[in-house]
Parts: structure tokens; C-alpha cells; sequence
């Protein structure tokens, strides 16, 4: 029996899944793509598929994938659908199916506690006071009972806790095999189960962190799979580029003087100055930081030369050059007292791998690569290849064909066009088998599409005035149930803080704008708006809103977007690969902003109709989509929504979802038919 047949014969009307649930509804489009994956997995090839918003993807590759009783390594955008596919949608296929496998999850280092490190916190002189000790001493509490570690587990805890660094490892301070508490550890724990686990849940991040430094168990677990699948395919060039780079910040510089200097006040005191070359180190680093002066924060300058741009090039280069003496000193130091402790000799190979970094980024860049300065809450010094296509075409077709394995790549949002070029032209991915599968829901009847007239133009600085003027008139309208979503942090501020302060004294209406609480809290704050019935509720988001975020039902039935969102085009990232294109011939508008821009502003859309009852209206208040050439391009990327010409039109629409709003709200995911809820990274 093939594997197309067992994946057939699942989705039937009789088959597993139908008696499993009294919910299954069979999709065309779900099964396609589960046929396609499984020829793949048959045939050992790599296959992109593009799989709209409620084909019901997960299912479609989690079928055939452990129908083929093989080892499957499953990688994800993020770690919360992580946990959604190893603790939800994992087990009930398992059951489902009935095939006996084990599973495993396994996440970074940085998401389990390092007992080591928890240990070490109680008596460092430089843990904060009083709220995060009693976080400590949650987590201590915390720590007797986890079997996995995993800090995601422990209630209450937020991740955005200042004491999370403290009691987490990263692969510069962990101190590995020496550790005291080697056996107990939690992340080799994690990495043993996974190396004996017919499917493993990763996440993009860790896939290549470990590409990049073999280090934490994927490198040793993907040779044993023949079986890999990236789940939210559309964020591997991004991730890729920042784990395949190199990098040097001030965090890094200051986290490695805290530790040198708490390690040897409780190891080694007085067998050194730790307060001076732990001063010194941090007074390097502070200097490097003066050196860029009052540049904008989240601001990146340009580095094409020797000395970024801006900076004066003898001040610059002094600066690593000291940062790099002061770390060989610190090293010297260490390394008299590395007998001592595991944690001396851990802290002397930091310091000599900073001092490496510091000296690199004094050198000529690589060539291929982009370099500039980040300038945030730390300075960050960045290297960068301009995509991954040469990194993933190694692994993906490998010269040895008995090496060659089933690579699947999916998400709902890959490109613009029949090749999917915005995707897998970076991703190296260009011979890869395509399959596009279309949404099952009814856009013309279930969505309408609005650009405003008469707006102002998106450079002129009235318009996240008028933005946030016109938002606060259909939202009020509408009774809230209203995500913004905008292109820059700056309009976000700009436009939270007016809508804020036009409903300042409303009993009616609530404005939630990201940053006030974490991200998870934000999205339930704003369903729990609609549920309770109050008040309305309007979120004002950008970046990683665009993507990730499921609302369905009457919670969100009005999502407007400020402006196209083209990259900004004096990003280094941006204008390399813009001069990369020109060279080669190409136009950098057409061949690389205008996919951008088509792919994001799908992903924005896509918070809209999230099941086949959901309602809504997308308005995008950008006149260059109706007046523009290039517009048509990027009305063919959304949906095929009904097209409303006039602010009367889009009343009367708003008003006819006012009265049609339903105060039941039916379960907001059916596994069966491939909707999520909850903040996962579905697009």
C-alpha cells in the first residue's frame, strides 16, 4: 500500500480522522496538499507548497508524515506553535492514526532553566531587588517539581521578567560537561529525548543556531532523519540571515562583565581585582557606545567602509582596539584561576571569543555580506550574508544522493507570483516541486476591501493624524472589534497615542496599543473585549502583529492598515540587496519592493477571515494602491474581496456587521478543518 493511498484513505469520509471526530469536514485543497507531501516524502524531494488560510496545512503534512513511519524532524516560526503542535495537534493525530511513535520537543537553551545559573543568582551581589527576588523564589519553588525545565510551563511567569537572563543559559555562559549540575541539566535532558524520538518539534531559530555552531543537538539529530518539515516557511531568509551572520553588542560585552564579576566575588575573591577588570571592560563598552553619539534609537548606519558611517574612523577604530585589549587582559586574568571552577574556564573562553569578534569587525567585511550599526537600548555591530540560498541548497540537494531526504516547506504567504520567487529565490529553493493551494472561504462574500479618497499622501506628516482620526470614526462605528496595524514603530506611537487620547474618558471604548503588556496578554485582552460585550476594543500593532495573530469570530471584523508596507529602503539590508539586484541586471522595485510589499500586506489581510463565518472589512489607507501602476500587483496579492468606492459604502457595510454581530461565539478551532486560535504564527 503507498503512502498516497494510507493519506487518502485518512482523509476519506470513513477514514481515521472522520471517526475520530464528529467535526471533520473534508477540504479539497487539505487533501491535495497531503497527496503532494506524501509523493514528496515517497519521491525524496524537496517541496514548497503555498497553503492558504484554512486549507489546514498542519494536518496536510502531519498525516502523511507519520503515516511514513519515519523519523521526522518538524520546525516551526515560533514557540508557541510549538507547543500547539507537540502538546495538541501532535498527540491527537497520534491517537487518531494510531501509530505507535514517541515524540519530543526541543527548544533553545534559552527556554529552560539552568540550575546552575539559578543557584548562582541568589548570591550574586548584582541581582536586581525585592520583585524579581520573589520571582526567584517562585522559580526556586518552581524548579523542585518541572520535569522538563521548560520556563514556558511555570504560570504567571512574564516573558519579557528581567530574571529570566539569570536563570537561563546561553551558549557563552553555559559551562557544559564541568558544569555541577551536568546531569540534572534540563536542555541535555531535552536533547537526549530528542535524539531518541521517532519526531522531534523544533523551532527556525534553533535550526540555525545550530547550523551555525553545531552546538545544540540538531546537527547531530539531522542526519538521522530523512524527514523535514518548516512550518511558517516564510520566516526561514530572516532567521537564517541572523543566525548565519556574526555579531558584537554592548549587551554581550556587559552580560560577560556581570558574570565575571559575580563568578569571581564568590569563587576567587581576592585572587583578583574583579571590580577593575570587570570596570573595565564595562567602561570599554560604554565608550564603544559614545563613540555613535545621539543617533536615533533603532536606527542602523551604514558600514561600507572601514568606520561606520558618520563616526569619526581613528576615535572608531580605538575603541575596539582597547575593547579588544581590555578583553585579553581579563582573559589573563581568568585563566590564573580557571582550576578553580568550570565557570573560570567558560569566562576566559568568552573573553577570547569577544576579543575575536572585536578584532574581526576592525577588519575588511566578508565579501557577499552586509555590515552596519544597530543603535538600540545597546550598540550592535552586524555582519550578514545577503540571503541563505547557498547555505540551504547544500543541505536541501546534497551531491550524495543517497543523502537525499523529503524537504517540506510551508506557510500561507510565500511569494506573489506562480514561482514563488520571493521565497525561494533567497532560500535557495528555486528547483524545489511547487504547489499553490487556495483558501476555502468565500472572500467576495465574506470580506470587502476599502482605500480611502482624498487621504493624505503616506509621506506627508498629517497622515497618522488622519489615520487615527478616521480609525477612531469607523471603529467607534463599528463598536470597536478595530486592529490597526502600521509600517513603522514611529506611526505606531504616533497614531496609540492620539486614538488614546481620543477615547481617554470613553466608558465605551478601550485602546490597546503593543508594548503596554506582552503580546500573548494584548490578544487576550482583546477577545476577551468582544466576549464580555462592555466595550469595544481597538489594538494598535505593527511588526509582529502583521503575522501570527488569530482572532476569529466577531472579535476582529475591521483591520486597517496605514500605509504599504515597503521596506524601508535605507535599511543596509535593504540596499544591499537593492544593489545586489541592479548589478546583476535586475530591477530592484519590481524583482525586490514590490514582493515585499505584496507579501506583507497579505500577511497584514490575513488577520481578517480567519473561518468560513467570520465577516469583515480591510482598509488600507494608502491612495498609491487605486492610483498607482503597480497597485494592480498588489490588489492581485489580497484575497477576492468585494471592492467598496466610498466612505458611504463602507458605513453602510460597517453598520450591516453591527447588527449581524453574533453574541455566541462558536469553539474558535477545529483541528479537522485546520483553523487555529491563540497566538500562533499562522499568516
Amino acid at each position: 500500500m503507498t503512502l498516497e493511498f494510507q493519506v487518502l484513505e485518512a482523509f476519506g469520509p470513513d477514514g481515521a480522522i472522520a471517526r475520530a471526530t464528529d467535526h471533520f469536514a473534508a477540504r479539497s485543497g487539505q487533501t491535495e496538499m497531503a497527496v503532494a507531501v506524501a509523493r514528496a516524502i515517497e519521491g525524496a524531494y524537496p517541496l514548497v507548497v503555498e497553503a492558504s488560510t484554512g486549507v489546514g496545512k498542519t494536518f496536510s503534512y502531519l498525516v502523511p508524515a507519520l503515516l511514513s513511519g519515519e523519523r521526522v524532524l518538524l520546525s516551526t516560526a515560533t514557540k508557541a506553535l510549538q507547543d500547539q503542535l507537540f502538546g495538541r495537534d501532535l498527540p491527537m493525530l497520534v491517537k487518531a492514526l494510531r501509530v505507535p511513535v514517541s515524540t519530543a520537543l526541543l527548544k533553545g537553551r534559552g527556554s529552560y532553566l539552568c540550575l546552575h545559573r539559578m543557584e548562582m543568582a541568589r548570591h550574586d551581589p548584582g541581582f536586581p531587588e525585592r520583585s524579581a527576588l520573589r520571582t526567584l523564589a517562585k522559580i526556586e519553588e518552581w524548579a523542585r517539581l518541572t520535569v522538563s525545565g521548560d520556563l514556558a510551563e511555570l504560570p504567571g511567569l512574564d516573558e519579557r521578567s528581567p530574571v529570566i537572563p539569570w536563570v537561563t543559559s546561553t551558549r557563552e555562559n553555559c559551562l557544559g560537561a564541568p558544569c555541577p549540575r551536568f546531569r540534572a541539566c534540563h536542555v541535555n535532558h531535552a536533547r537526549r529525548e530528542a535524539l531518541a524520538a521517532d519526531v522531534v518539534v523544533i523551532n527556525h531559530h534553533l535550526f540555525f543556531a545550530d547550523m551555525a555552531v553545531r552546538e545544540s543537538g540538531v546537527a547531530e539529530l539531522l542526519p538521522t532523519v530523512r524527514i523535514a518539515i518548516f512550518d511558517e516557511a516564510h520566516q526561514l531568509n530572516e532567521t537564517g540571515v541572523q543566525f548565519l551572520g556574526k555579531n558584537l553588542s554592548t549587551g554581550q560585552l556587559l552580560d560577560f562583565s556581570r558574570d565575571m564579576l559575580a563568578t569571581g566575588l564568590q569563587l576567587a575573591r581576592g585572587l583578583a581585582d574583579w571590580q577593575a577588570l570587570a570596570g573595565a571592560v564595562e567602561h570599554t563598552a560604554r565608550e564603544l557606545r559614545l563613540n555613535v553619539g545621539q543617533a536615533y534609537p533603532g536606527s542602523k548606519l551604514r558600514w561600507t567602509d572601514a568606520t561606520p558611517e558618520g563616526l569619526h574612523e581613528k576615535e572608531w577604530a580605538s575603541a575596539l582596539s582597547s575593547l579588544s585589549a581590555c578583553l585579553d587582559v581579563a582573559g589573563k586574568a581568568l585563566n590564573t584561576v580557571s582550576e578553580i571552577a568550570p565557570d573560570f574556564v567558560r569566562l576566559n573562553e568568552r573573553a577570547t571569543e569577544l576579543a575575536e569578534r572585536a578584532l574581526g569587525f576592525s577588519c575588511a567585511a566578508d565579501p557577499g555580506g552586509v555590515r552596519w550599526l544597530e543603535v538600540g537600548t545597546q550598540l550592535r555591530l552586524v555582519e550578514a550574508p545577503l540571503d541563505i540560498a547557498k547555505s540551504i541548497a547544500a543541505i536541501v540537494f546534497p551531491t550524495d544522493q543517497e543523502a537525499a531526504k523529503s524537504w517540506i516547506f510551508t506557510s500561507a504567504t510565500l511569494g506573489d507570483d506562480e514561482r514563488l520567487s520571493w521565497f525561494t529565490r533567497p532560500c535557495g529553493l528555486a528547483e524545489a516541486e511547487l504547489l499553490r493551494v487556495g483558501s476555502p472561504f468565500d472572500y467576495a462574500r465574506q470580506a470587502a476591501f476599502y482605500v480611502p479618497k482624498n487621504f493624505p499622501k503616506p509621506g506627508d506628516p498629517a497622515h497618522p493624524a488622519a489615520v487615527a482620526v478616521s480609525a477612531a470614526d469607523w471603529a467607534r462605528r463599528l463598536g470597536g472589534r478595530t486592529m490597526v496595524l502600521t509600517t513603522t514603530l514611529r506611526a505606531l506611537r504616533s497614531i496609540g497615542d492620539a486614538l488614546q487620547a481620543t477615547f481617554e474618558n470613553s466608558t465605551d471604548m478601550q485602546v490597546l496599543v503593543q508594548g503596554a503588556m506582552p503580546k500573548r496578554a494584548l490578544i487576550e485582552r482583546f477577545r476577551q473585549a468582544d466576549q464580555h460585550g462592555s466595550r469595544g476594543c481597538v489594538l494598535v500593532a505593527s511588526a509582529s502583529f502583521w503575522e501570527g495573530i488569530d482572532v476569529p469570530g466577531d472579535a476582529l471584523q475591521l483591520v486597517i492598515i496605514d500605509k504599504l508596507p515597503f521596506p524601508p529602503p535605507n535599511d543596509p539590508m535593504v540596499e544591499a540587496r537593492s544593489r545586489l539586484l541592479e548589478a546583476a541586471g535586475g530591477s530592484a522595485f519590481n524583482d525586490y519592493f514590490l514582493p515585499e510589499a505584496a507579501v506583507a500586506l497579505k500577511q497584514g489581510a490575513g488577520r481578517l477571515i480567519r473561518r468560513e463565518t467570520d465577516q469583515g472589512v480591510l482598509v488600507v489607507c494608502d491612495g498609491r494602491l487605486a492610483t498607482m501602476g503597480y497597485g494592480k500587483r498588489l490588489m492581485r496579492a489580497l484575497p477576492a474581496m468585494q471592492r467598496l468606492v466610498s466612505e458611504e459604502e463602507l458605513f453602510e457595510r460597517l453598520d450591516l456587521l453591527t447588527r449581524t454581530c453574533t453574541t455566541a461565539h462558536p469553539p474558535s478551532w477545529s483541528p479537522w478543518t485546520g483553523t487555529r486560535s491563540g497566538d500562533s504564527s499562522s499568516p
